[in-house]
């Protein structure tokens, strides 16, 4: 399957966030939307992405006082990006290699969705079911 297909079906909805919002305020936008990461974007340059991980080292390293700061100062500035003709093993591989969970994707330039592990979990799991039930169907009729 490839990214395109996977956006296709979940959407191409992106949630981001200026690089000089605060901390806390990145919080709460991970509260209300339910995910994992925000992309951080300058207009409509990816400047970073912030995920939860950042946030646990924000607060492991600077405290309470973090929340208080700019979100530039803790985002992952090393954006890793996916393109919409990467088929699910290329992410499975480089999201494993590079141990990030949230892949920004670019069509001709522009961030054009969000692929997270929890995707590419979904999509393995539902090929999987697909061929054991085209395997027990060729099974029952052979």
């Amino acid at each position: 399957m490839l990214v395109a297909e996977i956006l296709k079906d979940k959407g191409g909805a992106v949630f981001s966030i200026a690089p000089d919002f605060t901390l806390s305020r990145a919080c709460a936008e991970l509260e209300q939307k339910r995910v994992g990461a925000l992309i951080v974007c300058d207009g409509d340059r990816v400047v970073g992405v912030l995920s939860e991980r950042d946030v646990v080292r924000a607060v492991a390293r600077d405290g309470q006082t973090c929340l208080a700061r700019p979100v530039a100062d803790y985002m992952t500035r090393e954006v890793v990006f996916a393109e919409p003709g990467e088929t699910v093993a290329i992410l499975m591989g480089r999201m494993t290699d590079r141990r990030i969970r949230h892949l920004p994707v670019l069509k001709a330039g522009r961030l054009s969705g969000v692929i997270s592990i929890g995707d590419v979990v979904k999509c393995q799991i539902a090929e999987a079911t697909h061929e054991a039930e085209s395997l027990r169907t060729y099974i029952a009729a052979g």
